[in-house]
């Protein structure tokens, strides 16, 4: 065994070689709609706002970090290789992408999960709607982004999100 196995794995931002490990887990996730499937082309074009978790030369984790506006982002596309699961990866995952939040200056972070304990553990408390005010949601909706539809929760992204829970913890 290896001292990075032995130690846990490394956190770290994401590579643009990393992104088909990022792909694997996604895909991982995405059938049973746990995860909302990616192109990769966007994977490549949102790389910088990916941590990813490595052991052994593997990426093992994964999870993002998107500004939508001044004082908001969100935590997203969380995952872990089912095979690694129960050795805090995705906490500290989170941990790194909270603390880029803060390094960012965002105040509030979002969380669209099905993993409600989990993110609770961190502060996240549920919400109902979007928390911004009406001229920032008006803005928000010409973003072609399709997780901002989420937050927004659009009509169009309703099937994605059935189910999942609307969380914000206030950093």
């Amino acid at each position: 065994m290896s001292d990075q196995a032995s130690s846990g794995p490394s956190i770290r931002r994401a590579r643009t070689r990393d992104v088909r490990g990022i792909r694997r887990l996604i895909d991982v996730y995405s059938p049973q709609r746990r995860l909302l499937s990616k192109a990769t082309v966007t994977l490549y074009e949102d790389v910088q706002e990916f941590w990813v978790a490595e052991l052994d030369g593997e990426i093992v984790g994964c999870g993002a970090i998107h500004v939508m506006w001044e004082d908001l982002a969100e935590v997203r596309t969380v995952a872990v290789d089912p095979a690694a699961r129960g050795r805090k990866i995705g906490h500290a995952l989170v941990t790194a992408l909270l603390d880029q939040a803060r390094e960012l200056g965002v105040r509030r972070v979002f969380a669209l999960t099905f993993e409600t304990a989990f993110f609770a553990s961190f502060g996240f408390v549920e919400i109902d709607g979007a928390p911004v005010p009406s001229a920032v949601y008006e803005q928000l909706l010409r973003s072609y982004d399709e997780g901002v539809a989420e937050f927004l929760a659009l009509e169009r992204v309703k099937p994605n999100t059935l189910g999942n829970t609307r969380m914000l913890l206030v950093l």
